[in-house]
């Protein structure tokens, strides 16, 4: 196997957040919710081997690693992409590629810093139980996206500043429901979005299986995000409210900056400005940084944080018709996927 690369230097980019945590214990061991439960016998009953549940002896093609369409690079059809030989093209592909993975990757690390901090954190045992499933979800996510960028792209890249960010935000808050929101909600919620995309648009078995598995764990991870933040945030005060639904809009416009792949222009040696400004003029690009709010703005309705600020935020990034999904659908189809691959796998 050739050396394993990172587009840029490791110690370059990574980074401490400082931040005070309180600790809860719980001495009672009541639990308060039937449906947490629910979802906890749930997260027990589906974990999963990374190393034996993905089939890990197929290939990627080195110049279409996850056999996407070109029309998902944002530059396809200007005139940067007209100018580029074949063997540019293909060095494009595999690396906005191994760029967006390389960011579920660093976004799943979040999680599973999060996902141990709500189990330190929450004050509800039952809470805790199933938040302990999720940190073992979590390790299992990183554990297989770093092997998919080790042994199949031979690349990785460092985190988005916008995602960088917003996880700052959610480590370094001493409140437990912020941890809530920022993971459970906003990162987890825009990353099923993502993933189904890679998921139903790759034809490469191997990406696509990786990115169902995940997705199966996810949707019970946003469930219960879900379910504790529409208990918790009706008892609110107004002030308490509004500083969160603040925190929503805030995030909501770095996560739709995190697709804007400044690092991954200037690693292939094209213009990264002018590769920027395609993007944003782009319709397909528009609608796919859209879609990426399909599940976030029906949780946000649903918890609470409603208010006719942040609507106006949503209609302005042109996703506020999405309050309208069935949301408890949405994430049904999200879990009942990976059950698709299993069955259409050979076995090992």
């Amino acid at each position: 196997m050739k050396e394993f690369r990172y587009a840029l230097p490791v110690g370059e980019t990574g980074w401490t957040v400082e931040g005070n945590v309180t600790t809860s214990f719980r001495w009672d061991y009541d639990v308060e919710g039937a449906q947490l439960l629910t979802l906890y016998d749930k997260g027990k009953r589906q974990q999963w081997n990374a190393a034996e549940r993905i089939d890990w002896s197929q290939d990627l093609d080195p110049e279409n690693p996850a056999t996407l369409d070109d029309r998902a690079l944002s530059i396809f059809g200007s005139d940067i992409w007209s100018r580029m030989s074949k063997a540019e093209q293909a060095n494009l592909r595999r690396h906005s590629q191994a760029w967006q993975v390389s960011q579920f990757l660093h976004g799943e690390q979040g999680a599973l810093v999060c996902a141990a901090k709500i189990v330190q954190q929450v004050p509800q045992i039952d809470a805790k139980y199933f938040a302990a499933t999720q940190v073992m979800d979590e390790a299992r996510h990183v554990e297989a996206y770093s092997r998919l960028l080790r042994e199949k792209f031979e690349l990785a890249y460092p985190i988005t500043p916008p995602l960088k960010a917003l996880l700052n935000n959610v480590v370094s808050d001493t409140r437990w429901d912020m941890t809530y929101l920022g993971m459970q909600v906003l990162i987890e919620g825009l990353a099923l979005a993502a993933f189904q995309v890679f998921r139903d648009d790759a034809k490469n078995p191997l990406f696509a299986s990786v990115n169902s598995y995940v997705m199966e764990d996810e949707a019970r991870h946003v469930a219960f995000g879900r379910l504790t933040l529409r208990d918790f945030y009706p008892h609110l005060g107004t002030a308490e409210r509004r500083e969160r639904e603040e925190f929503v809009i805030a995030s909501c416009y770095l996560m739709r900056d995190r697709f804007l792949a400044d690092e991954l222009w200037e690693c292939v040696g094209l213009p990264k400005q002018e590769c920027i400004a395609i993007g944003l003029q782009s319709e397909r690009m528009r609608k796919f940084r859209a879609r990426l709010f399909t599940r976030i703005v029906p949780m946000i309705r649903d918890i609470g944080l409603w208010s006719d600020k942040v609507k106006a935020a949503f209609a302005d990034m042109g996703v506020l018709e999405f309050a309208e999904i069935d949301l408890t659908a949405v994430l049904a189809r999200d879990a009942a996927v990976a059950a698709d691959f299993d069955a259409r796998r050979a076995p090992v």
